[in-house]
This record gives structure tokens, C-alpha cells and sequence, in this order.
């Protein structure tokens, strides 16, 4: 029977080794998506928790710079570190390196579906071989001192739903919390998620447990709860172009009332502030690319009333083929204040 359920509800929230957190939301780790200036501006808006993009260990290890740039923190607190990797040697040390480069907490992923990490035998792949698994988690627990959590699918596939049983056998190594997404790893992001199997790991187990799949408001979450009896939810690709809805839905679900899922007042200085942050935190080269997606996910999200006027297509064209950062910040604040783009060039 699970006692943490008692732990994680509204009032008294969800604890995880030393770390009692605030809330009931959590930012999922997303590739390529929640680097530092994202998860600063989601941890910003309220967000219980936000987790790195995930970071192979051998990288981490051989001290490749993309790789330590991840990791940085940049004042998120605590700062959880997402690691990946097939060997317990590499799963060892980078936990000690991910420690050593500020981390709180340490999350191992054996989630991720895509066939480049799972070709690897990285990611949700180990759920084909939880001997290997529990290899990996026994060797990242015993480096370091804090605590470390685990993210996992409900199964390779639907003839093998062994999620219950990974759980139990990581939280007997040390794991302090458990994230499941709803899906197995042959579903990779489609079809229905099945938030009633996670259940079976919250009676599995005696320490949190976080829902993920699909969640992407406050009714899909309040849902996901009642339905999987977890602790709290993790949302993943809700949160692009709206880093303030997890903070949102985390306020909400302490409340008891409704969330306020519009965008702020001033979009468009929301806007300007996490393009400037990418821009100092990658170099303007890199930073002009690695934002267009985010200003693509901005505009899809924003209300009619402030996304380009009568031609927001024409403003999509501009914005993400704008080679030109201070052409691209220039042009933000009209943008996302229902100009016309004749009006802003």
C-alpha cells in the first residue's frame, strides 16, 4: 500500500529525500526543449519542479561542453540533472559529475522511446532488461548522497507491462520518487494514455509517484490524478510556447480552484525576455536557431488579439527565417501585440 499519496496531496506536498516541494506540478525533461533559460522561465511562473533535458553519462563524463551546458542550473532550485546511459561505469560517475555541476537531485531516464537512445540500449529499451536496469540504478544511487528519482514507461510494449516491477525493484536500490509515463515505449507519443495502469505502480511502491502523459491542463491533470491515484503529474509538450501553465495547474491543484491558463498580460515581454535569455546563454549564432521553435510554439499558443494581426502567417514567415537577432528582438514586441507587419518593420 502507498503511503506517499497521504504526502502528495495540496496541502502538504510532495517530498523527495530532503526536498519538500511546493506543490503538485512538475516540468517534464523534453530534448533539445528544456534547457537552462526554459526551465528558469517555467520555474519563474510556479512550477513545483523542473528537470533538465536529458544528458548521456559517458558525455558528461568526457566533459563535452553541449553537454556540461545543459546541466547549469542557473539558480533553479533544486536543480535535478537527467541522466541516461547503458553502462553502470558511465551511469556512476556522471551522476557524481552531474552533482558536481549542481545538482540536487539526480533522474535516470528509462523513458525516452526514440530509436536513437533505445538503439543504444539507453532509455525505455531497459525495460527489456531490468537486471541490466537495476544495474544502472544501484550505481547511480550509491555515488552520490543526493537523492535520485526515476522515469520510466509503463512497459516495452502492451505484452510486457513490467513498470510495477521496475519500480519496486529501484525503490529497494534507493530511488526516492518514480515518474511513469502512461504509454509504453511501442506507442511512443500516440494513441490513448492509460493513466489508470500507473496505479498499479502507486500500490507497488511506498514513495511518490508523478503521472505523464498528455497532460497539458488543469482537467487532463485533475483527471490523471484520480484516475492513476499519483502524486503529482509531469507535463511535457503543454508546457511548449506556455511556460506559464505549469506553474498554473501546480497553483490550482493547491487551491482547489481554477487555473489560469492565458498567457500574461504582456506576452510579447515575455516573449522578448526568454529570446535575450537564449541569446545569452548559447552565443547569438546558435541562440537565433534554437529559439525559432520557441517562437513558433509562442505564436501558435498566443490569443488571436495579440499574434500578428490580420496576417500572423506573414509574421511566422519573418520572425523564424530572421537570421538577424536584433532585427528578431526589434520586431517581438509588435508582434505579439496584434500589429500589422508593415506597421513593425
Amino acid at each position: 500500500m502507498n503511503n506517499a499519496h497521504e504526502m502528495g496531496s495540496a496541502r502538504s506536498g510532495v517530498t523527495v529525500g530532503g526536498h519538500l516541494l511546493a506543490g503538485r506540478a512538475i516540468l517534464a525533461p523534453m530534448s533539445g526543449i528544456t534547457d537552462a533559460p526554459f526551465r528558469r522561465l517555467v520555474h519563474d511562473f510556479g512550477a513545483t519542479l523542473v528537470v533538465s533535458e536529458m544528458v548521456a553519462s559517458e558525455e558528461l563524463v568526457h566533459d563535452r561542453p553541449e553537454a556540461v551546458l545543459r546541466t547549469v542550473g542557473h539558480g533553479v532550485s533544486p536543480n535535478v540533472i537527467q541522466l541516461a546511459g547503458c553502462e553502470a561505469k558511465w551511469m556512476r560517475e556522471g551522476a557524481r559529475r552531474a552533482v558536481d555541476a549542481g545538482a540536487d537531485i539526480v533522474d535516470i531516464n528509462m523513458g525516452c522511446p526514440s530509436r536513437r537512445v533505445t538503439n543504444g540500449w539507453s532509455g525505455s529499451a531497459l525495460m527489456r532488461d531490468l537486471d541490466n536496469a537495476c544495474r544502472l540504478i544501484e550505481a547511480t544511487v550509491t555515488a552520490v548522497d543526493v537523492p535520485v528519482t526515476l522515469k520510466m514507461r509503463l512497459g516495452w510494449d502492451r505484452a510486457s507491462l513490467n513498470a510495477p516491477e521496475l519500480a519496486t525493484r529501484a525503490v529497494g536500490l534507493g530511488v526516492r520518487m518514480v515518474t511513469v509515463h502512461a504509454r509504453t515505449r511501442c506507442d511512443f507519443y500516440k494513441g490513448p494514455v492509460d493513466w489508470d495502469a500507473v496505479r498499479h505502480v502507486v500500490d507497488a511502491v511506498d514513495v511518490p509517484v508523478v503521472v505523464n502523459g498528455d497532460i497539458r491542463g488543469l482537467e487532463e491533470a485533475r483527471t490523471a490524478l484520480a484516475r492513476s491515484g499519483a502524486d503529482a503529474v509531469m507535463i511535457g509538450r503543454g508546457a511548449c510556447g506556455r511556460p506559464w501553465i505549469v506553474g498554473a495547474i501546480a497553483a490550482a491543484l493547491e487551491s482547489g480552484g481554477e487555473a489560469d491558463e492565458r498567457p500574461p498580460v504582456d506576452l510579447g515581454g515575455l516573449v522578448a525576455r526568454h529570446y535575450d535569455e537564449i541569446l545569452s546563454h548559447y552565443g547569438t549564432g546558435l541562440g537565433v536557431r534554437v529559439a525559432r521553435k520557441h517562437l513558433g510554439w509562442y505564436l501558435d499558443h498566443a490569443p488571436a488579439s495579440c499574434a500578428g494581426g490580420s496576417n500572423p502567417s506573414a509574421w511566422r514567415a519573418r520572425l523564424l527565417t530572421e537570421d538577424d537577432p536584433e532585427i528578431v528582438a526589434a520586431l517581438l514586441p509588435a508582434a505579439f501585440a496584434g500589429a500589422e507587419l508593415m506597421d513593425a518593420a
